[in-house]
């Protein structure tokens, strides 16, 4: 099955490559109408996420003798890791009502987002002038409280697209490496997944990067006696498309310190290693690229 079809599939991604670098305006708006439905569902809904978001809390009994293993550097002992929760009952949740509203396909890459699915929408197309009518949602929950509720998010290498350079049929698509800057420190940094994915029905999906980051807090931490780590904020945060990351209009270059290193030390692979993307530098790219919504 690897051959099959490649030619196909060669001729309808470097066309549609060509078509959005000369084209960035459509490939920005088809970002900000996915990043608005987003937005809309999880204003709609919010009641409905923060009940079942809320009730891990009220469930504490049941697994309070089995917490999941502490996560990251150093950890106090007094918060309670809370990515699973966030992943259900935000992740599997806007998948589904995005499911319920639209037509979508689950198509099974090996790897990428925690939610990853191509979207087909008339407003797209519309967009587009007809050129497509389809995006390939990746859509990550980071979940957070209190001490690591920060400007920036950390994001692996495939949860990121970039210029996504395929030359040859029998050859594989390969992205250029990227440049972490910092005010001290600069890495390079190996994005791994392409900025769109012409598929065997005939449709190009542009790649669509979403991250959606429950905020929950911890009232034990105030002189409160309540005890739990309730929902208080859900930021929505859209990534750009690695071609205009990297090719027209090259945010990465207009906005030095997009990109900038991330937790990870020298003796991992490089390839593995992740990076910082800056909530304040998207807002000044786009105020749509960094939404948050409360009760």
């Amino acid at each position: 099955m690897y051959s099959e079809m490649r030619e196909l599939l060669f001729e309808n991604y470097n066309r549609a490559r060509s078509y959005f670098i000369e084209n960035p305006d459509q490939l920005i708006s088809i970002e900000q109408y996915c990043t608005g439905l987003v937005n809309n569902i999880i204003i709609d809904n919010y009641d409905e996420i923060e009940k079942d978001y809320n009730e891990a809390s009220y469930l504490n009994a049941f697994w309070a003798n089995y917490p999941p293993d502490d996560r990251g550097r150093q950890p106090v002992g007094d918060q309670i890791p809370w990515i699973e929760v966030g992943e259900h009952a935000v992740g599997h949740k806007l998948g589904r009502i995005i499911g319920a509203q639209y037509c979508v396909s689950e198509i099974g890459l090996p790897s990428g987002a925690d939610n990853r699915f191509v979207l087909y929408s008339d407003t797209i197309s519309q967009i587009t002038q007809g050129f497509t009518n389809c995006a390939f949602f990746f859509l990550d929950i980071k979940s957070v409280g209190p001490r690591d509720n920060f400007d920036h998010t950390v994001i692996s290498p495939y949860q990121v697209s970039g210029d996504g350079i395929w030359a040859e049929p029998m050859e594989n698509m390969i992205n250029s490496t990227m440049i972490a800057q910092g005010r001290r420190a600069t890495h390079s940094f190996y994005p791994a997944i392409s900025p769109m994915y012409p598929l065997t029905n005939g449709n190009v999906a542009p790649t669509i990067h979403l991250f959606v980051k429950p905020v929950y807090s911890m009232p034990t931490l105030s002189a409160s006696s309540a005890t739990g780590q309730p929902l208080e904020s859900i930021k929505n945060i859209c990534v750009p498309n690695g071609l205009l990351l990297t090719e027209n209009p090259n945010y990465l270059e207009d906005y030095p310190g997009l990109f900038f290193p991330g937790k990870d030390d020298k003796s991992k692979d490089p390839r593995k290693i992740r990076v910082r993307v800056s909530f304040s530098l998207l807002d000044k790219i786009a105020s749509w690229r960094v939404e948050e919504f409360k009760r």
